[in-house]
């Protein structure tokens, strides 16, 4: 009979017949070990297909490199940088101690573990998730499989194909072979790639005789020499301190170190000044150190992308100009500085650049002596005080404020006639103050317009922030420090009709064929109206009459318009700004003179250099009229 039929038997019995509400849905035990049974084989099943079909790239094709190319404004070659700064060594040429460094610092079970991270992998996903970068805990493996197989993307494609390179290298090679690849293939920052080549960069000295502490130091540059490298700021003095602290530590806790000897090292140990490849000599490394500068602030680049290589670097600067400025600053220096005949004469430091007004296009620049010996770039240095070549910024302030022409201060005693103020559109004391380099009527100007508004007309007009001096009553005599770029930059709207260009050195640059994007070059930004910045370019021009000898003014074109340093100041250093009128606008051409002796806290004076007996404020001026007549 029908009522009597047996339900028809399910392959599956779910939902589970005999239960009744939220019982019927639940899987019985049976049922889940089953799913886990067939969710487990099928993991293993894809992991075996992706396993088989992932293969070790040709190691020698993806670990070739190319050297990075600078090219001049015409298009010729400047110079090459690499193609990879290193020199593979052995395992048993690193000492056991630096060994023990790099793997408390980056993976200490690496002798024990598979090669790969799962928790890494983990990690990877869900930051791509969140948006981020697929960044996780690798291991040692891992990141040498990055290093040498694969590029540098943080996918989650590539940390999967990373996963699976690792797990099959750790099974085709042995640890050791691993270990020494990734000590070959690290990036240890300082264009170094390799142990051996960070020991040199670093310390002077071949891997084989790194002891413990230099090593743990080195170790620390791993997780990012940006960051880490001490020579680079003190930030990072801090950090690499911080880390090589801990490193030394974890040694201990691993078991890698005994804590006797852990206890010998208490002083950080400082590796020594950066050292700019030979090839570099001249100015050739400051023009390169320049446009990188630039190129990361606009590009996100890094030292460690640059470093790899194969980049076409065309940059702004004319070969012509580059050496009619070397010739002019050399020339001064034979003619007046001579140390054994004056003491005043030791450590004297040139610095120079010259921008295009137009653009901003950075043409030329004198950063020291030679790269390879005088590391600090004197045209982009940032601890030389500007003194009356602020003043012109001040006068700018008072402008954009609409500062009556009538004088606020008492008149200023001069010997030289001088232009009254309010036939050049500006306020008379002003004026008349900026022609004869006084102090009096900018310091009742400063009180007058609010120290504020001065530093942000000088921030507007192109100088860095950072560069500018605590808001006190002498603020705007010139007791900040801007770069000889900056100033050269900033000074351009004053006879660019108020329009201001960021300076730049980099016109384009491409890497395997493809340009890099983020280099257009940067658009004018108005910060006077044309009036006011007439106004202050005839102040500068009687400046320039009045402080050029005449047989020099003589041999330049006319229009020339320029700031500087004079014998009222009393800072330590000297300065001279000018345009010269020509080929379209000419160019503007900061030079600074300054004395800096290696490991003093601060600048020396500068009374009586180059036989001067003031301050050496006639120097400036010579090389920049010789730099203008060609």
């Amino acid at each position: 009979m029908k009522g009597s039929e047996q339900p028809r038997k399910r392959f599956i019995d779910y939902p589970r017949r005999g239960r009744a509400g939220w019982r019927r849905w639940l899987p019985s035990w049976r049922q889940q070990l089953g799913v886990t049974a067939v969710g487990a084989a099928g993991f293993a099943g894809l992991f075996a297909v992706v396993y088989a079909q992932v293969d070790i790239p040709d190691e020698n094709a993806a670990a070739r490199q190319e050297a990075t190319v600078f090219y001049w404004a015409d298009g010729s070659q400047m110079v090459t940088e690499g193609a990879v700064n290193r020199q593979k060594v052995t395992l048993d040429q690193v000492p056991d101690p630096v060994e023990h460094a790099v793997l408390a610092a980056e993976n200490a079970s690496f002798y024990s573990d598979s090669g790969v991270s799962l928790s890494g992998i983990a990690r990877a996903a869900v930051n791509m998730a969140q948006g981020q970068d697929a960044q996780g805990g690798s291991t040692i493996t891992q990141q040498y499989v990055k290093n040498t197989y694969l590029s540098q993307d943080q996918t989650l494609k590539r940390k999967v194909k990373e996963f699976f390179i690792a797990l099959k290298l750790d099974n085709r090679k042995s640890k050791s072979e691993i270990l020494q690849g990734y000590l070959n293939t690290s990036y240890f920052g300082r264009h170094s790639f390799g142990i051996q080549a960070a020991a040199n960069a670093y310390y002077g000295i071949p891997a084989k005789d790194l002891d413990p502490s230099r090593g743990a130091a080195l170790a620390a540059l791993l997780k990012g020499a940006e960051q880490y490298d001490p020579a680079l700021s003190e930030d990072n003095h801090r950090r690499a301190v911080e880390r090589w602290k801990w490193i030394l530590d974890r040694e201990v806790e691993t078991g890698l170190m005994s804590r006797e000897e852990r206890a010998r090292y208490t002083r950080f140990p400082e590796p020594r000044a950066p050292v700019t490849p030979t090839s570099q000599k001249g100015q050739t490394g400051y023009l390169v150190d320049a446009a990188k500068k630039y190129l990361k602030s606009r590009t996100g680049l890094t030292d460690r992308d640059l470093a790899r290589g194969g980049y076409r670097i065309h940059t702004t600067f004319e070969k012509d100009k580059v050496a009619r400025l070397v010739k002019a600053v050399e020339d001064e220096r034979r003619r007046g500085i001579d140390p054994e005949k004056r003491a005043a004469d030791a450590y004297v430091e040139f610095g120079a650049a010259s921008v295009r007004p137009r653009d901003g296009a950075l043409v030329a620049l004198y950063g020291g002596p030679d790269a390879t010996q005088h590391f600090a770039n004197n045209a982009d240095t940032a601890g030389v005080p500007a003194g009356s070549a602020f003043k012109p910024f001040v006068l700018a302030a008072a402008l954009r404020d609409g500062a009556p022409r009538e004088a606020a201060a008492a008149p200023v005693a001069t010997s030289a006639p001088v232009v009254a103020g309010s036939q050049a559109g500006v306020p008379p004391d002003l004026y008349e103050g900026l022609v004869t380099s006084a102090h009096p009527p900018f310091v009742a100007a400063g009180k007058r317009l609010g120290l504020e508004k001065v530093r942000d007309t000088a921030v507007e007009a192109g100088l860095h922030k950072a560069s500018l001096a605590r808001l006190e009553p002498t603020f705007p005599l010139g007791t900040s420090t801007p770069s000889a770029i900056r100033l050269a930059g900033a000074y351009s709207l004053f006879g660019n009709d108020g329009n201001r260009t960021e300076p730049y050195s980099v016109t384009r640059v491409e890497h395997g064929g493809t340009p890099l994007p983020g280099l257009t070059p940067p658009a004018p930004h108005r910060v006077l109206e044309p009036g006011a910045a007439r106004g202050i370019n005839r102040a500068l021009q009687a400046y320039a009459g009045k402080t050029l000898p005449q047989d020099t003014a003589a041999k330049l074109p006319r229009g020339i318009w320029a700031g500087g340093t004079g014998p009222r100041d009393r800072m330590r250093s000297a300065w001279f700004i000018g345009n010269d009128g020509a080929d379209g606008g000419g160019l503007t051409t900061a030079v600074t003179v300054f004395r800096s002796k290696p490991g003093a806290p601060r600048l020396l004076p500068m009374e009586g250099v180059g036989g001067d007996a003031q301050f050496g404020n006639g120097i400036p001026p010579r090389i920049w009229a010789a730099y203008a007549a060609g």
